[in-house]
């Protein structure tokens, strides 16, 4: 796992350093979305990637990478979102947001470790496509939790499903740069 471990990694240090360059371009403006607004956004993400992986034709020149991206610093925020609530304004600094940011991804981390020591990294045999199907089943959940005002009888809370969506991204980038 140790090798897993480098490139999670690898694949986290490029987010965050996008998510900290936007964060010195933008500030915390995200900060006012609430947390249906950043589900939609991973939505819009997720279902360009599917579209990307079923249609031949391309009208902009821009693979998946960048959408799996988004995907992961979007699930990241909407993590802070559910611990700090919706701000009226930005306020966060570059450096408490990537200090947040930090906490995020080694929580997150540390679920990919117990779950790839369980399940034996059974992801490496998947196709990048069916990763993009889970992240979307899990978005379809969470926009459902969201509509029960957060309320689930025997279901994980939204924090679980952001935190496998994280993974699943990072799994597909790593299978996306193992293949080229």
């Amino acid at each position: 796992m140790s090798n897993t471990s480098q490139e999670y990694d690898k694949v986290i240090a490029i987010c965050r350093q996008l998510y900290s360059n936007k964060m010195t371009d933008y500030g915390s403006a995200w900060r006012i979305l609430r947390l249906p607004s950043l589900t939609d956004q991973i939505f819009i993400k997720a279902q360009r990637i599917r579209s990307l992986q079923e249609n031949e034709i391309r009208k902009v020149d821009e693979d998946e990478t960048g959408e799996f991206i988004g995907i992961i610093n979007y699930s990241i925020m909407a993590l802070i979102q559910l611990e700090l609530g919706v701000a009226d304004q930005p306020d966060l600094s570059v450096e408490k947001a990537t200090a947040l940011y930090d906490e995020k991804i080694r929580m997150t981390k540390e679920l990919m470790e117990n779950k790839n020591h369980d399940y034996g990294e059974a992801w490496r045999d998947m196709r990048v496509s069916s990763l993009t199907d889970l992240i979307l089943q899990k978005l379809l959940r969470v926009k459902q939790i969201e509509d029960n005002k957060g309320k689930t009888l025997v279901s994980e809370g939204i924090d679980a499903n952001y935190q496998d969506m994280i993974n699943y991204a990072v799994f597909a980038l790593i299978l996306i740069e193992k293949n080229e």
